[in-house]
């Protein structure tokens, strides 16, 4: 199949769908016609020889459900620059904040963080006819967000998703379906994601998440108690929970991190006999399947002959009953007279506690909480109405996430992510990372955040973990680590060091702008040929990219290209200073490594260097400018490097 000329290949995100069709293509050769087309018939019948037909078939249909997919797995245009002047300790920590249209910042990174984020928690839009929903008319007048003059300062305006809108449902589930299918990419292996949604659109979220993660990798429908006291002024029932809907990416291999016991689940052990095993609780031996075979007499120590109660038996074979009142682990009561029970003790138990489907407000906070931790950090200002309580988050990272693993929020608003992780790293010298994503959504002119000179959400969820960073290094002076009890003493000095060095109290803020190559803005002609269409692009670079090598910043270029060569946005560069007419640096991100450069010329003697390095085992990829190259140049670089040679 001959291969056609895709300009924009090297500008864009990461193509999906051409990765899925080379994958298939790879597996089940026989299904692509002779010129590479997919034949969608013969895929149907390796699926099911006897397939129903569309009409007969169950699944989740809505409006607008297959152009959201597309959408999904169309690649973007454009890129993320970086905003030192709201980073804040940029330089030691690696945790993110992203300000720009979350499908499109999730797109741009499902090449560099593909299967590396551990747990995504998001509080998307409850869609109860007031909040705002994510429009995908983006699609419609994607002369993208950032192009509309006065968004960059000003915000973006969200659209709201009323009742009376005939697509009420639909828009909501194609906004998240788009969104869901590209986080799904990002999940490692053993990764897990937490959905925070209300009774409104809770049986439609579970239909779209078994859809998207299979409905094998439910995990868990978690119950919140965000509210202690009723609303009087509720037309029916006063609703004092929100759902968290939890799935993972592979069922198979995800546990959840068992919780630490609390001082009360201790205090519940025990050893009223002295036992040498320490302290044990009690448990009952019946259980309701009953089995004849286990429905036996026991004799107490006392001599009382007790049989289990009607309708149930014993737990154990009498075989096994016996070995255990052998083994001292049968309590009978201290007069030996009661109910036998099985004693199981605290050495021998899990580690920790496995969590349970309800979450109490006493345990993990409440909307009340929340709003009152937002006051604290903004002098008193209320800005958000239903902020999640960080002690919420708090129990969500600590279920799932270990020291070294990645969180993301694409939903991040308030930025209560942020806050749970840095002040769990800052408890135990972790170093949990995060990524937040938050849309510059436009704050109203009368709303209180607006008069105390926000203009933008994203603006209010930046400011919030600055304030925390501050309240962290307030709190953490070198003589509160001797009271860090959670640690062994010996362990104290040497995770004090370790945090020090590395505390991850900071973040780096990027924003979503469009693309720095000019050709991503070409609109073909439809009247013309596509080759045609295709000598006009060429002029149409070669015109405006004589204007780019003159006005990009550096720094911006290079983190576009690197990204859409996989690197993570903490990558970091270093001159070599063995290349003398070229200014090269090697970029490496901890995993992927590149020579780059950005000069408008290649020279003839940086060309020279490469061929000796032709024939070295490690040879390094180079990434370069496709116009600081004549044919003969880059003929030879090609030639040298093979498929480790890439011209934008």
């Amino acid at each position: 199949m001959e291969e056609t000329y895709n300009p924009l290949e090297n500008v864009q995100s990461h193509d999906w769908n051409k990765e899925r069709l080379e994958q298939l293509k790879k597996l089940m050769p026989d299904l692509f016609t002779n010129d590479g087309q997919l034949n969608v018939n013969e895929l149907k019948k390796v699926v099911d020889p006897n397939l129903v037909t569309e009409t007969e078939r169950y699944e989740f249909r809505w409006f607008g459900k297959s152009k959201a997919k597309r959408e999904a797995f169309t690649p973007t245009n454009a890129t993320l620059v970086y905003d030192e002047s709201r980073s804040v300790n940029p330089t030691e920590s690696e945790n993110l904040i992203i300000e720009g249209e979350n499908l499109a910042v999730l797109k741009l990174l499902s090449n560099s963080y593909r299967e590396k984020v551990k747990c995504i928690y998001i509080d998307p839009p409850y869609n109860t006819g007031q909040d705002f929903v994510y429009s995908d008319n983006f699609a419609q007048d994607r002369k993208a967000y950032w192009e509309d003059s006065g968004v960059t300062e000003e915000g973006v305006k969200i659209d709201t998703n009323t009742e009376t809108d005939g697509r009420y449902h639909s828009n909501w589930l194609n906004m998240m379906y788009s969104r869901l299918l590209v986080a799904r990419q990002l999940l490692r292996e053993d990764g897990v994601i937490f959905i925070s949604i209300d009774d409104n659109e809770v049986h439609h979220l579970r239909k779209l998440c078994d859809e998207v993660f299979g409905a094998d990798n439910f995990v868990s429908n978690i119950i919140w108690e965000k509210k202690f006291a009723p609303s009087n002024d509720a037309k029916w029932f006063s609703a004092n929970h929100d759902h968290i809907i939890c799935y993972s990416k592979n069922k198979e291999i995800y546990r959840p991190i068992l919780l630490d016991r609390s001082i009360e689940a201790k205090l519940r052990y025990k050893n009223l006999d002295q036992d040498e095993r320490g302290d044990w609780v009690s448990g009952d031996m019946t259980v309701k399947t009953y089995n004849p075979q286990y429905d036996f007499p026991i004799t107490t120590p006392s001599g009382r002959t007790v049989n289990p109660p009607k309708g149930v038996c014993w737990r154990y074979s009498k075989e096994k009953f016996q070995e255990l009142i052998e083994d001292k682990r049968v309590w009978f009561g201290e007069d030996g007279d009661n109910v036998p029970r099985l004693k199981r003790f605290l050495s021998e138990v899990k580690d920790g506690v496995t969590p349970l489907t309800i979450w109490y407000h006493k345990d993990v906070g409440h909307n009340q909480e929340a709003a009152q931790e937002c006051r604290k950090l903004f002098n008193g200002a209320q800005y958000f109405d239903t902020p999640k309580p960080v002690r919420l988050l708090k129990r969500i990272i600590e279920l799932s996430v270990k020291s070294g693993d990645i969180v993301m929020d694409f939903f991040s608003g308030s930025g209560t992510a942020g806050q749970a992780i840095m002040e769990l790293n800052a408890k135990d010298f972790g170093n949990r990372k995060f990524i937040l994503i938050q849309i510059p959504e436009m704050i109203g002119q009368s709303s209180d955040a607006f008069k105390d000179g926000y203009k933008r959400i994203s603006d209010i969820t930046i400011y919030r973990n600055k304030r925390v960073i501050d309240k962290i290094n307030e709190d953490n002076k070198e003589s509160d680590f001797k009271k860090k009890e959670e640690l062994p003493f010996e362990m104290v000095a040497e995770a004090q060091e370790t945090y020090m060095k590395k505390k991850n109290l900071g973040f780096k803020v990027f924003k979503l702008q469009k693309s720095n190559f000019p050709r991503v803005e070409f609109a073909p002609d439809p009247d013309k040929t596509n080759e045609e269409n295709v000598e006009l692009l060429q002029k149409y670079i070669r015109d405006k990219e004589s204007q780019l090598v003159t006005a990009f910043n550096r720094d911006d270029l290079m983190t576009e290209i690197l990204i859409k060569n996989g690197f993570t946005l903490n990558y970091k560069v270093t001159k070599q200073e063995h290349f003398k007419k070229n200014e090269l640096f090697l970029a490496t991100d901890g995993e992927k490594e590149t020579l780059i450069c950005l000069d408008i010329s290649i020279d003839l003697e940086t060309v020279e260097q490469f061929k000796k390095q032709a024939n070295e085992q490690q040879k390094h990829k180079f990434i370069c400018l496709e116009r600081a190259l004549d044919t003969t140049k880059k003929w030879n670089l090609k030639h040298y490097l093979g498929d480790k040679f890439n011209a934008f």
